[in-house]
C-alpha cells in the first residue's frame, strides 16, 4: 500500500525562502526585532554564491577598496568581522559554520536547510502560506506567515505567486537609460562555476577528458588566467587574478530562451569549457602552472541574472549614474553597472563592460516589496530594479544590506499589524532610525533618534587628534564622509588611559549602551579563495579595531556598572545592562587596539 510523505504545519511572522547573504540578513535582522521569523534554504549550507558550494567573495559598494569608506557594515561586517577572528585561513567550510552558528543559536529564528519550496498557496493578492519540501527527511513542510520575502535569486516564491516580474533589457524609451538598447530583449548575464586549485611541490600532467572542450590563447585573449592584475579605470574595479582560483569569466546561458529552465543543460557546458580552460593552462606553454592540481570545482552555479520582481519603484540606471538619493533610502550601492555580454566565454571582446561612476546611490524601499503581491518582499539581485541597475545591486554586498533592511521592515510590519507597503507609508523614519541604529548605512540619514541620550550629554574625552575631536561622536554619522571624520581618535596609549564621557542631563534609567568601532572601512576583509586578493588583505583583525576595553556608569561618584571587554571582534557592540540602572555619566575606556596605539570610536549610542 502507497506510504503518504509526513506532512508537518508550521507558523510564523516572517517566512524568508532563499539562504544567501541577503535571505540570511533578513532572517537575522527580524528575529533580533522580535518577529517569529523561519528562514528556507534549499541547499545544505547556507551563504548562497558566498559559501563553499560556490565561493564567490563578497564585492560591494566601494569596489574592492577603491572607493573610499563605502564599505558595507550591519549584520554583513558583523559576520565578517567574526570570520576573521576564527578563520583568517580563508576555509569556505568554516565561513559556512559561522554563518550557520549565527542562525542556529538566534532567538526567534528557525532554520531550515535543504528544504525546497514547491508551491505557493494564495487568499486573493496575499500569499497564505508555502508548500516546501525537505529531501534529507522526506518531509514536507507547511509554512504559514504573515510576511513572506522572496530571497531566491531566481524570483521563484514570487513568480509563482503570481507576482509582476521583469526579464531581460527594458527599451530605452522606458527610463531613457543612456546605456539601454532601443529595443527591449530577452537577454541575461550567465552563470559561471568556479574551480581552485594546489600548487603540489612537484609536476602534475593532465590528461583533458574527451568530454572536454580544447580552447587556444586566441580563445581566451580579453579574459586573464595567469598571476596578473587588470585595473578598470577611474572609479573602477582593480581585479587579482593567479592560476590557483578562476575565473568569473567562465560564463555561460545569456542567450538562453530561460536561463533558470535550461540550468541543468548550462551547467553541462560549463564543466566542458572549464576543464578545457584548464587543460589550456596546463598543457600549453606560459603559464607556470605545470606543478597545480585541481582541488575544488563548484557543485553548483553562481547565478548573475534572471528574474526581477516589480515594486512601487523600479531603480534605473539614471538614479544610479546621477548618485539619487531617495526620501526613501533604505540601502546604497557603489559597484559600476556590471553588464557582461549575453555571449558569456564566446564573447569575442572584454567580459563585462563596466560603467563606472563616483560616489554612491541609495536604494528606496519601494524596490523592496511586491507591486501587486500584498505581503511578499524581496532581498537579493531579485529586487525592483531595470536590468542596467540590476548591474550594479546584484553583487552579494549591496544585496546583504537590502536584505537586513527588508527584514527590518518585516519586523516593523508585523509588529504594527500592516502591510509591507504601508511601512513605506507611515513608519519609514522608525526603519531608517532603526536601521541606523543597527549598523547600517544610508546615504544622507543621520542619527535623530529621541531616546539615545548620547545626543545631548556633555561629552568629553582623554585627548583628542586633530580634526577627531569628541563631539564627532554624536555627529549621527559612523564612517567619514568627504573630508568629515565622524570620529573620535585618542592619543597614544603610551600617553596614558584614553577615555571618553557622556555626562547626561539628568539622572536616567540606563538599559543599554551601544558602541561603533572603527575596523578601517578601506581594508577589506571578505573572505576569498583568490590568492592574490588575500596578498591584499590585512592579516589577522583589523588594526584600527579596538581590542580591549571597559564600559562603565556612575551616579554621582558612585559607580554603579562596569564590564570589561577582551579580543572584541566587533564594530557595533551592543552592552545591555540587565533590570537598568539608573546613571548619570558613562565613561568607554579603550585599552588597546589591534595594529594601532590609539582608540577610534564612531559613535556612543546611550539608551
Amino acid at each position: 500500500m502507497k506510504r503518504e510523505r509526513k506532512v508537518i504545519e508550521k507558523d510564523y511572522d516572517v517566512a524568508i525562502v532563499g539562504g544567501g547573504l541577503s535571505g540570511v540578513c533578513a532572517a537575522l535582522s527580524c528575529a533580533r526585532h522580535g518577529a517569529k521569523t523561519a528562514i528556507i534554504q534549499a541547499r545544505p549550507v547556507f551563504g548562497g554564491n558566498n559559501s563553499s558550494e560556490v565561493r564567490m567573495h563578497v564585492c560591494g559598494a566601494n569596489c574592492h577598496a577603491v572607493k573610499k569608506d563605502l564599505a558595507e557594515t550591519g549584520i554583513l561586517m558583523e559576520l565578517q568581522l567574526l570570520n576573521k577572528s576564527v578563520n583568517d585561513q580563508h576555509s569556505f567550510p568554516v565561513w559556512d559554520t559561522v554563518i550557520w552558528g549565527k542562525l542556529k543559536y538566534q532567538n526567534n529564528l528557525t532554520c531550515y536547510l535543504n528544504t525546497t519550496m514547491d508551491d505557493v498557496v494564495m487568499d486573493g493578492e496575499r500569499i497564505k502560506s508555502i508548500v516546501c519540501r525537505q529531501a534529507t527527511t522526506e518531509t514536507t513542510y507547511k509554512f504559514n506567515a504573515k510576511i513572506f520575502v522572496d530571497a531566491t535569486g531566481n524570483g521563484t516564491l514570487g513568480y509563482f505567486a503570481g507576482a509582476e516580474f521583469r526579464y531581460g533589457s527594458e527599451a530605452k524609451k522606458e527610463f531613457n537609460e543612456p546605456d539601454s538598447p532601443e529595443q527591449e530583449n530577452g537577454n541575461t548575464m550567465g552563470n559561471t562555476i568556479l574551480f581552485h586549485s594546489t600548487d603540489m611541490g612537484e609536476n602534475v600532467p593532465f590528461k583533458r577528458p574527451e568530454w572536454a572542450y580544447k580552447f587556444s590563447e586566441d580563445d581566451l585573449q580579453n579574459r586573464p588566467h595567469g598571476n596578473t592584475t587588470w585595473s578598470h579605470g577611474e572609479n573602477g574595479v582593480v581585479e587579482e587574478y593567479n592560476v590557483s582560483s578562476g575565473y568569473w569569466w567562465l560564463e555561460l546561458g545569456g542567450e538562453s530562451k530561460n536561463i533558470i529552465e535550461e540550468t541543468e543543460k548550462i551547467n553541462e557546458e560549463l564543466y566542458k569549457c572549464l576543464f578545457g580552460v584548464w587543460d589550456h593552462i596546463k598543457n600549453d606553454e606560459g603559464h607556470n602552472a605545470e606543478n597545480y592540481a585541481i582541488d575544488w570545482v563548484g557543485a553548483v552555479p553562481g547565478i548573475r541574472e534572471s528574474r526581477r520582481l516589480v515594486g512601487d519603484y523600479i531603480l534605473n540606471e539614471n538614479d544610479i549614474l546621477g548618485n539619487r538619493y531617495f526620501e526613501d533610502g533604505v540601502a546604497f550601492g557603489g559597484w559600476p553597472i556590471d553588464v557582461h555580454p549575453k555571449e558569456g566565454l564566446y564573447h569575442k571582446g572584454l567580459p563585462t563592460r563596466y560603467i563606472n561612476f563616483p560616489g554612491s546611490y541609495s536604494i528606496p524601499y519601494r524596490c523592496f516589496y511586491s507591486k501587486n503581491v500584498q505581503n511578499l518582499m524581496m532581498a537579493g539581485r531579485n529586487i525592483s530594479v531595470s536590468k542596467l541597475a540590476m548591474a550594479s545591486t546584484r553583487v552579494m554586498g549591496t544585496c546583504a544590506i537590502g536584505g537586513q533592511a527588508v527584514g527590518t521592515a518585516a519586523s516593523i510590519a508585523v509588529k504594527y499589524g500592516c502591510e509591507p507597503k504601508e511601512v513605506g507609508e507611515k513608519y519609514i523614519k522608525e526603519l531608517q532610525q532603526t536601521l541606523l541604529k543597527d549598523d547600517c548605512y544610508i546615504p544622507a540619514i543621520k542619527n535623530q533618534d529621541q531616546n539615545d541620550l548620547a545626543l545631548k550629554s556633555r561629552i568629553s574625552a582623554s585627548s583628542f587628534t586633530f580634526g577627531n575631536n569628541p563631539e564627532n561622536i554624536v555627529s549621527g554619522v559612523t564612517r567619514a564622509i568627504g573630508e568629515q571624520s565622524n570620529v573620535w581618535e585618542s592619543d597614544s596609549f603610551n600617553l596614558g588611559e584614553q577615555w571618553i564621557a557622556f555626562k547626561l542631563n539628568k539622572e536616567s534609567l540606563i538599559s543599554q549602551i551601544r558602541v561603533v568601532f572603527d575596523p578601517d572601512l578601506n581594508k577589506e576583509i571578505m573572505i576569498t579563495q583568490t590568492k592574490r586578493r588575500q596578498e591584499t588583505l590585512v592579516k589577522g583583525m583589523p588594526h584600527t579595531l579596538v581590542k580591549d576595553y571597559v564600559v562603565k556608569a556612575f551616579l554621582g561618584e558612585e559607580q554603579v556598572f562596569i564590564k570589561q571587554f577582551k579580543d572584541n571582534d566587533k564594530r557595533l557592540s551592543v552592552i545591555d545592562v540587565n533590570g537598568g540602572i539608573m546613571a548619570d555619566k558613562v565613561v568607554v575606556e579603550v585599552q588597546s587596539a589591534y595594529g594601532v596605539d590609539k582608540a577610534r570610536i564612531f559613535e556612543v549610542r546611550i539608551y
